[in-house]
């Protein structure tokens, strides 16, 4: 059996994990014939602590991927994926008020191929986007200080605390990443979609 070995831009726990959660899912689709073994490394994403637009988050994902895809031939490693992994904010106006979403994106690459996959997004209470925004807390310290708790980042993250986990921090960086795969896994039906459209 083949190892294939997928790297992600973090060491943060909720984020490894749920790349291994993911591969259980959709690694059978990217090649049933493989084992998938996920490792870690610290990379720069050049976006804020807390991206501010859904632009700035899908950048900071994809900046974690490609970090990594130069990471292995200094390294000698042999890595087939590059997981770039980013939380964020995207805020929209609806009848003059203010309503701002947490979102996580994925960025998966094969070195040559790249694909974004989304979460989704959960409204965030307008004290916290305040604190966030206006502020400029950085989202960790301020659900932290909201929840009246100590590390929710490496736990079930905002997500968890807002959706009294029923959807954690892990689960939609999941979702996200699933998401990204897609084109890899379904690869036929990406290709195939233009020339489709164009009948």
């Amino acid at each position: 059996m083949q190892n294939v070995i997928v790297a992600v831009g973090s060491i943060r726990s909720p984020k490894l994990n749920a790349v291994a959660e993911a591969l259980k899912v959709c690694g059978p689709e990217l090649d049933r014939s493989a084992s998938f073994q996920v490792v870690g490394a610290d990379v720069p994403s050049g976006v804020s602590h807390t991206p501010q637009s859904r632009a700035e988050t899908m950048a900071g994902a994809r900046a974690r991927s490609e970090a990594l895809a130069r990471l292995p031939r200094a390294r000698m490693e042999r890595w087939r994926y590059f997981v770039g992994l980013e939380g964020g904010l995207d805020m929209i106006h609806e009848n003059e008020r203010r309503l701002v979403f947490l979102e996580n994106w994925a960025y998966v690459s094969d070195g040559a191929n790249g694909a974004y996959g989304q979460s989704g997004g959960i409204l965030l209470p307008d004290a916290l986007a305040v604190e966030v925004l206006d502020r400029g807390t950085e989202l960790s310290v301020a659900i932290d200080a909201y929840a009246n708790g100590q590390g929710i980042r490496d736990a079930q993250g905002a997500w968890g605390v807002l959706t009294r986990n029923l959807i954690t921090r892990q689960d939609a960086f999941r979702i996200a990443l699933i998401n990204a795969f897609a084109p890899f896994f379904n690869s036929t039906l990406y290709a195939g979609r233009e020339s489709q459209l164009e009948r």
